[in-house]
């Protein structure tokens, strides 16, 4: 009988080690400081699921932030033979002219009152002698170009022109990202693009885990010496890369089509999908450093919504969709999301960023823009229109942090400046796409607390 209970305990014992083993493959690395950051996970996790992420979601449900103005349907600029995917999960339904609020096809938040009575004045000025009324039309026209110049020039993202024929809104809550079969060689030659042409890593430099070039050589040791070896921008960009990368894995984990019949489909967790992903046995190691990465790129967008916090807080700024009182109710608690992100207390230090020699930081600053927004032209050539529309958003998004953390100066300048000519704007595509990647990525951090759970509990 002693015997018996003996056996009995030891099997519980292994049972509990082996499901407990699941998890710590996974999360084993992904604990304490983050590299290049003073911030550790744990504060992290606590301060998104807890204060975060309950408001992100709340705020993301409204129309002003649910609707999104894309064109899906540019040619891929870099190479020709771009077919488009036929799985049905695939598909993207675009809204019809009734489902979208009056407000938001009227230009947005440019009709509100206030800038209604700017308008006014500005006609006014016209009036009495404004110096546009003796340009030709050449010379509007170039005024007109090298504005969109100087807009462009701040940006670290292409952006859909949402005059354009080709751009439709996109209610994005019955859109949502997950898996839909988008797999295999065209996803991968998306990827590879992105880390082996536009990551600044030369061709020598043998990327781990790489499915097409399946021999890296050295466990990616050779790898990481290189990445150790950057500068701690071109590190940083890395970095973000790879954690929004793993972010979107997260998310199509997180979302898998489990079942499907006559009746339903149900989406769920693929905890199996989850270990292929991150799994530090299956990813050689890979998975972990991954899963970190997606921390840092939270630190960065979390301090760009710090930072931006006076531009929506100028009485001028409405999230106009034509409803005053949800349009106030809204903006109250758009600015209560961003005192909490004010709020946090390990801040990610944007100022070490570009700051050695001038000459050689503008020029270090100039490429990191051009290449990012190379990435972001890299998702019009994204198959599956699901993928595309999430990977536009979420670059659009990211690109946006960017424009804000390194535009201080102008977001300082702003109480100084007309509202009519600011020191910096974000056009309502940009405000979209910044918050609605930040909840993905917020989203991201809180289901990785459902899968430990889940690796916690599973039976092997």
């Amino acid at each position: 009988m002693k015997s018996l209970i003996l056996l009995a305990l030891l099997l519980a014992s292994v049972h509990v080690t082996t499901a407990g083993s699941a998890a710590h493959r996974c999360f084993c690395q992904v604990t304490g400081t983050l590299d290049d950051c003073a911030c550790d996970v744990e504060t992290i996790d606590s301060f998104n699921n807890k204060e975060i992420f309950p408001k992100l979601q709340k705020l993301l449900s409204s129309d002003y932030f649910r609707f999104y103005k894309v064109n899906l349907n540019n040619p891929c600029p870099f190479w020709t033979d771009h077919s488009q995917c036929g799985l049905k999960y695939c598909a993207v339904k675009p809204c019809t002219p009734g489902e979208v609020p009056e407000g938001l096809k009227s230009s947005s938040y440019k009709y509100s009152e206030a800038a209604s009575l700017e308008i006014e004045e500005c006609e006014k000025a016209e009036k009495l002698g404004a110096v546009n009324g003796s340009l030709s039309d050449e010379t509007r026209q170039a005024l007109q170009e090298w504005k969109k110049h100087d807009d462009e020039s701040d940006r670290f993202c292409m952006l859909d022109d949402e005059d354009s024929p080709e751009s439709q809104y996109v209610d994005l809550l019955l859109n949502p990202e997950r898996f839909t079969g988008y797999k295999g060689p065209e996803a991968w030659r998306i990827w590879n693009s992105i880390y082996e042409e536009n990551c600044f890593k030369p061709y020598s430099v043998k990327r781990p885990l790489n499915p097409l070039n399946p021999n890296s050589g050295d466990d990616g040791q050779g790898f990481y010496r290189w990445l150790q070896g950057l500068c701690v921008e071109k590190r940083a960009f890395f970095r973000l890369i790879s954690g929004l990368h793993s972010s979107i894995n997260i998310h199509l984990s997180a979302r898998y089509l489990l079942d499907e019949n006559w009746f339903e489909m149900k989406w769920g967790h693929n905890v199996s999908e989850f270990q292929l992903r991150f799994d530090e046995e299956l990813t050689e190691g890979e998975g972990p450093k991954r899963l970190r990465n997606l921390y840092f790129l939270y630190l960065i967008e979390l301090r760009a919504l710090a930072k931006i916090l006076p531009y929506f807080e100028r009485p001028t700024f409405h999230l106009y969709t034509g409803q005053p009182t949800q349009d106030n109710e809204n903006k109250e608690l758009l600015l209560e999301l961003l005192h909490v992100a004010k709020s946090f207390p390990l801040h990610f230090d944007e100022t070490a960023l570009f700051a050695g020699n001038r000459k050689e930081a503008m020029k270090l600053k100039e490429d990191f823009k051009l290449t990012f927004k190379n990435i972001s032209r890299i998702m019009d050539c994204v198959e599956c229109f699901k993928c595309r529309l999430w990977g536009k958003l979420q670059t659009q998004g990211l690109g946006t942090a960017l424009k804000i953390l390194f535009s201080e100066r102008q977001i300082e300048a702003m109480p100084n400046t007309s509202n009519t000519n600011p020191s910096f704007q974000l056009s309502r595509q940009e405000i979209v796409s910044l918050f609605n990647a930040f909840g993905r990525i917020s989203t991201s951090v809180r289901e990785l607390e459902n899968f430990r759970s889940l690796l916690s509990n599973l039976k092997q």
